[in-house]
């Protein structure tokens, strides 16, 4: 013969909210948020408070938009960058028998720096200037003339709207 464990309350399962020995939401006071409008001018406060707070988030919405779209647009164009680089590249390396080809590449390089331009993006060509680790990455340092001025742009830098997408990079006088 097996002998049975005694049951007790702890164990067995809750089947309804009413075996729980806990109010139902319904019930319990502290879950119910008291909202007593007593005066016309209560109502028009409360609908004032959730007018401007939708207005808010409405133009939070629309500013979170945007700078999702500028994040967009800046990583497409730094993926470009390269290609706009090569181009230029290709230019500077042309001889003179390839000038037909060379005309060729000139004319879709300067299309895709309209199309950058059209979208607000600008490059920059430092030579000359005084070194600014912000807008310029140092390559090299070479010894020549005045401490900290830009000798060489090996590659133009970006920037939009005040951002820079990409920095120059340069060689600087030491």
């Amino acid at each position: 013969m097996t002998e049975e464990t005694p049951v007790t309350p702890e164990d067995e399962p809750v089947t309804s909210r009413d075996e729980a020995g806990e109010p139902s939401g319904e019930e319990d006071p502290a879950n119910e948020e008291e909202r007593i409008v007593e005066e016309p001018e209560d109502y028009l406060a409360l609908a004032q408070r959730i007018q401007a707070d939708f207005e808010n988030y409405r133009k939070r919405a629309a500013r979170e938009a945007a700078a999702a779209g500028e994040r967009a647009k800046g990583g497409l164009v730094r993926e470009l960058l390269p290609v706009v680089d090569n181009l230029e590249r290709a230019l500077a390396s042309a001889e003179e028998g390839e000038q037909h080809l060379a005309e060729g590449v000139r004319l879709v390089h300067s299309e895709l720096i309209a199309v950058l331009e059209r979208n607000g993006v600008e490059q920059f060509d430092p030579a000359g200037e005084k070194f600014d680790p912000a807008e310029h990455e140092a390559l090299s340092v070479r010894e020549e003339g005045e401490a900290g001025l830009v000798l060489d742009v090996v590659e133009k830098g970006y920037r939009t709207n005040g951002t820079i997408l990409r920095p120059a990079r340069v060689v600087v006088s030491g």
